[in-house]
């Protein structure tokens, strides 16, 4: 009967362990993939960003209007050298195309003017209808992250400007942070992906970024895939493999992410996941702001305690700092959704801040 007992309570030990690694791991899962968005999103925003930018150079409208493609193939290859040489911008293209979607110029390579792109680019079709400015991953003869803009004298288009990005450098930056990329493109892009026929297929899908790690290739080969696709994780050999869906401007999915996370990398993202707090992506000085915004003794705070204990923050040195921290993130937890927005929105910040609120 003891031993009966006993292997009930080791096997309901072995459950909720099993259970909580489980959890932890979901909640690192979803700490990797909230990280990945951002830098995701980071590099549609910059990309389109300064494609507008530059949509307003008086150069590149003077080329067009007067029908100088030279010309036109001139400025653009300056400023990718410029940009190449002076910005984190290491893979950067340049192509400006006609109104009913002909190549004009690009940057990277002379003699393609003229060349049709309405065959092979279908999402060029929104452009007819809106004319407003679109970017994501588009598919083509790439799979590139595509930002296009159209360029205006006055209310006439004159044409688009298309500022282009591989992917490769993304996944660059991912594995700086101990995140390896797969960027899985649907393989029935393929007909028109003309440029990645040679490209190693995973599962249905064309890996298109060429500097992906083969030695994980290897071991993705091997994997439940179903699963994966199912639950969008899976944890073997100490390996945290995530899938992300990856959709175009118009919001269609025309692929998947897949990220990698070893071992290691995990230990660093669970150390960075518990660092985080409401505040610690703000700067002192804007604790300082949204501390002393109120006109009332409180404001959204409860009471004078917990204002208190917040605007000593930024007085602290680094150690002491981190240990009232933990106290201070306690206190927040009391605080509403709604109470907490209140505290950052009532001051203007100069800087931009990401968080989440939760």
């Amino acid at each position: 009967m003891i031993f009966l007992l006993l292997i009930v309570l080791f096997s309901s030990i072995f459950f909720f362990v099993q259970k909580d690694k489980e959890e932890k791991l979901i909640s690192l899962g979803d700490h990797v993939i909230e990280n990945f968005r951002m830098g995701r999103d980071y590099e549609t925003v910059d990309l389109l960003s300064f494609s507008m930018a530059l949509s307003e150079d008086g150069e590149l409208k003077n080329a067009l209007l007067s029908d100088d493609e030279s010309k036109g193939y001139q400025i653009l290859s300056n400023i990718t050298k410029r940009f190449k040489k002076y910005t984190h911008l290491k893979s950067l293209r340049l192509q400006m195309i006609t109104p009913d979607f002909y190549i004009f110029a690009r940057s990277w390579d002379e003699g393609f003017e003229g060349m049709p792109l309405w065959w092979f680019r279908d999402d060029l079709d929104t452009l007819n209808k809106s004319s407003e400015p679109k970017v994501g991953m588009e598919t083509g003869r790439l799979l590139t992250f595509k930002a296009t803009v159209p360029i205006r004298s006055g209310k006439k288009i004159l044409g688009y400007l298309e500022v282009i990005k591989l992917i490769d450098e993304f996944a660059l930056k991912l594995r700086q942070k101990g995140i390896e990329l797969f960027a899985l493109m649907d393989e029935k892009y393929l007909d028109k992906a003309e440029l990645m026929r040679d490209f190693p297929v995973l599962h249905d899908y064309v890996i298109a970024n060429q500097n992906y790690n083969q030695q994980l290739l290897n071991n993705i080969e091997m994997l439940d895939w179903d699963n994966l696709l199912t639950n969008s994780y899976l944890y073997e050999e100490d390996i945290l493999y995530l899938k992300e869906p990856m959709y175009n401007g118009r919001g269609r999915q025309v692929g998947i992410y897949l990220l990698v996370v070893s071992s290691d990398a995990l230990k660093l993202f669970e150390t960075e996941a518990e660092k985080i707090s409401f505040f610690t992506q703000f700067s002192d000085d804007d604790i300082k702001k949204v501390v002393n915004a109120w006109e009332n003794p409180y404001g959204s705070f409860k009471n004078i305690k917990d204002k208190e204990l917040i605007a000593l923050l930024p007085k602290l040195h680094k150690e002491d700092k981190e240990e009232l921290e933990a106290k201070a993130k306690s206190v927040l937890r009391t605080y509403s959704k709604e109470e907490l927005i209140d505290m950052v929105l009532s001051q203007k910040h100069k800087d931009k801040k990401v968080g989440n609120i939760e």
